[in-house]
């Protein structure tokens, strides 16, 4: 049976076996270099009254959120799209 992708949608190379994930949306276990991360920052206070406590000059804190989801999940929610066959064998360097 022919592969879809040289590195069958993970980013592990040759490092054997590694430890498995749960996506927070389906909670499905998924290999962790085949998971999507995002982060996101996140405030505790409801926009429209942080809005009136900063124009007082408060600050509000923004705490970081780290979703993990599995590729079907993540493809649902528009995180990652779908690409055509050529478009898959251009490697695009990672985001720092």
């Amino acid at each position: 049976m022919p592969k879809k992708r040289k590195s069958r949608g993970r980013g592990k190379g040759q490092k054997g076996r590694e430890p498995r994930v749960q996506c927070d949306s389906c909670g499905a276990w998924v290999p962790r270099s085949k998971a999507k991360r995002i982060t996101v920052y996140t405030s505790p206070v409801d926009p429209q009254l942080a809005k009136e406590l900063e124009k007082k000059g408060t600050i509000i804190p923004k705490y970081p959120v780290t979703k993990t989801y599995c590729i079907s999940c993540a493809v649902y929610r528009g995180l990652v799209k779908v690409r055509a066959e050529e478009e898959r064998k251009i490697v695009k360097p990672k985001k720092t």
